[in-house]
């Protein structure tokens, strides 16, 4: 399985090449993602000597997250993925926070600007893969839905804005959290196989991305 991953849902912009048995990876904080990201991917392709088209699909973070970044992140998917017929894999942004962070139970939140974070809720399963439980979702700080169980890890940029309030609202269920974590392409791509291999990927005209904001919630068996 080859997968090339994109993610440009937050500050960081990175791209990636996922195989079964090694990663490659370009990660940035704070460059223009309309600038880096292309740029990235064609370091990659020379690097790994990988053509575009022997790639089994695309993925790509598909938000929540920035505006401005999700419509990038979805347009450059779309426009890779037509050039050479290739499928895309859409890939929940707070999914890919969750997987990069080593712990059994990740409670993920992004700032998502007017005093309101997006949150979701991931468990590991046994095959090291997070799985969302209840929905996502776009809330005040104090709205955020509890989780069950009392050793939950926090992550993102909500909990790097909002960690007092979260904190508080949250209460026992929260074991610790993590400042400064953002979602990687590495981990797009590992959760973009697995939903291939599920036959989740969709046609290139159908990746879209995922603003959360105007659909108040994304149901568990809409995520990847």
């Amino acid at each position: 399985m080859k997968i090339l991953a994109l993610d440009t849902s937050t500050e960081a912009c990175s791209a990636a090449i996922w195989t079964d048995t090694a990663v490659l990876e370009r990660f940035e904080l704070g460059s223009q993602h309309s600038d880096r990201i292309l740029s990235m991917v064609d370091e990659l392709l020379t690097e790994s000597g990988f053509s575009l088209s022997g790639f089994d699909a695309i993925a790509f973070g598909r938000g929540p997250g920035s505006f401005t970044g999700l419509r990038i992140g979805a347009a450059v998917a779309q426009g890779l993925a037509f050039g050479v017929d290739l499928p895309v894999t859409p890939i929940s942004s707070l999914a890919a926070l969750a997987q990069g962070i080593e712990v059994p139970r990740v409670l993920a939140a992004f700032d998502a600007r007017m005093m309101q974070v997006y949150s979701g809720a991931y468990e590991r399963n046994a095959q090291g893969l997070v799985t969302l439980i209840g929905m996502e979702s776009v809330t005040a700080p104090n709205g955020v839905p509890l989780p069950a169980g009392k050793d939950w890890c926090g992550a993102g940029s909500g909990w790097d804005r909002y960690h007092n309030a979260l904190l508080k609202h949250l209460g026992k269920c929260i074991e610790t959290w993590h400042a400064l974590r953002y979602p990687h392409a590495r981990d797009v791509g590992r959760l973009g196989a697995a939903a291939h291999r599920g036959h989740r990927s969709v046609a290139a005209e159908l990746a879209l991305p995922v603003y959360l904001r105007d659909e108040v919630a994304v149901k568990k068996q809409n995520m990847s």
